[in-house]
């Protein structure tokens, strides 16, 4: 079976998983520390939307969901003001699939950019046309910015501006080193202030919370819609005050444990300046804050119950940490089960903005849920073809997985961590998910060939 290839990241036990989320969802609202409103008044239905998105953060790397080795206060601050969303999903295990999906609001497997990874080197990016998500909400009223990374595309064509963001700072391809900024994969500086190359300046981490509270504390009329796609903790593993890496360094080495904490520590810091920006813009009240992961965690992450990691359609690949937070709307310290995927971000941003998008999407409008509603019963799917070939559909709580060691039936409800196959034992069930999985298959575009994907 898979899991023979693939190294078991570290568990948090199933049983003191769920005694955490029960704690969390009687812990009070803390004060959120409103000043004099600077923002204009927003209708209730057209919040300011944050969403802060991590890279290759584990489902165990935050308080919230189990981290013990270091504290995260500010980021568990988000969940205990609003909901935590505990079956949520990225659209891939891997970073630009998954970006594909939000920009989109549709499965990647149906744009051709998102049949690869990386989208650094390679030429294909994803086309502004039809309207992805930036321009829909700029064309609905909005200051639109991205802070961080892309990952879309580096080519012209692709820039994020051409995208309908008012502003970009940061970076167009797969990651970064955080102290010199150099591009890892062209071993030189390509991080962008709009199209100009910028000049590095301290700890990359920083550096964009430097340039996301300066958008948040600018006055404007308009409602503000900011994507702040940190690097962290992606690798290379660099906590502050730690050198460059030669150009040398490849994904598997440095790094420790304790450097890793020191990222998440440095990551949580940032995510308070942020909060506390929202705060003394007044704006904290009338914005929806969104905080979760492109994908699941990999060498120094923890996966909380779930086994493997990034790269993989099992659940420490794709389940991630999601809490959202809207004072003016969501009731704080609650919980949703609704089964979720990056899909129906973009799908609850664009309604909530009064977008409409030019073609159908995947995902639903998460604020019936998160105001307390009944989950909505639905099929999931996942499709990686980057180094592995592996698919996969969850139908309530029961996932169906296709790999290179076979096909395998897993109910989550009991077996989280996906240990003990149920396909002797509910062949039906696992014929019907395979069915449902080779029919929306036929809707997908075909895999990109090997020698395509990795130019």
């Amino acid at each position: 079976m898979m899991r023979n290839h693939i190294r078991v990241m570290h568990r948090i036990p199933r049983r003191d998983f769920l005694e955490h989320l029960a704690r969390l969802a009687t812990v009070a609202a803390l004060p959120s520390g409103l000043t004099a409103c600077r923002a204009p008044a927003l209708p209730a239905s057209r919040p300011h939307i944050v969403l802060i998105m991590c890279d290759d953060l584990g489902f165990g790397d935050v308080g919230f969901t189990g981290a013990t080795a270091y504290d995260t206060p500010h980021i568990d601050r988000i969940a205990h003001d609003g909901v935590v969303l505990t079956e949520s999903y990225s659209s891939a295990p891997v970073c630009s699939p998954t970006r594909v999906a939000l920009m989109t609001g549709r499965y990647p497997q149906r744009e051709t950019s998102g049949l690869h990874e990386p989208l650094t080197t390679h030429p294909v990016g994803l086309s502004p046309s039809p309207a992805t998500l930036p321009r829909l909400i700029k064309d609905a009223g909005y200051h639109t910015a991205l802070v961080g990374k892309w990952h879309l595309g580096t080519s012209p064509e692709f820039h994020p501006q051409q995208h309908g963001f008012d502003e970009f700072y940061g970076f167009l391809g797969a990651a970064a080193d955080f102290v010199n900024w150099k591009d890892t994969e062209y071993k030189s500086l390509k991080f962008y202030d709009g199209h100009v190359i910028a000049e590095p300046h301290g700890y990359m981490t920083d550096a964009l919370t430097d340039r996301a509270v300066r958008i948040i504390e600018s006055p404007r009329a308009q409602p503000l819609f900011l994507s702040l796609q940190y690097n962290a903790p992606h690798w290379p593993w660099q906590a502050p005050g730690d050198p460059a890496y030669p150009d040398t360094m490849v994904a598997s080495a440095g790094g420790s444990p304790e450097t890793f904490a020191g990222m998440m520590r440095s990551l949580d810091d940032s995510v308070g300046r942020v909060l506390s920006a929202l705060d003394a813009a007044g704006m904290t009240r009338d914005t929806l804050l969104v905080f979760t992961s492109d994908n699941g965690g990999e060498r120094f992450s923890h996966m909380g119950p779930f086994s493997h990691a990034k790269m993989t359609i099992a659940e420490g690949g794709i389940r991630v940490a999601t809490a959202v937070r809207w004072p003016a709307r969501l009731a704080a310290g609650t919980r949703s089960s609704q089964v979720c995927t990056t899909t129906d971000l973009t799908a609850t941003f664009l309604a909530l903005a009064g977008a409409v998008s030019p073609r159908p999407l995947d995902g639903i409008d998460l604020m019936p849920a998160l105001r307390g509603g009944t989950p909505v019963a639905r099929e999931l799917f996942w499709r990686v073809t980057q180094r592995r070939q592996q698919k996969a559909v969850r139908r309530g709580d029961l996932k169906f997985v296709i790999n290179e060691d076979g096909a395998f039936l897993y109910d989550l409800s009991t077996d989280p961590g996906e240990l003990h196959d149920l396909s002797a034992a509910r062949p039906a069930d696992l014929e019907a998910l395979r069915t449902a999985l080779q029919n929306w298959e036929q809707e997908m575009l075909a895999p990109a060939p090997l020698e395509e994907r990795y130019r």
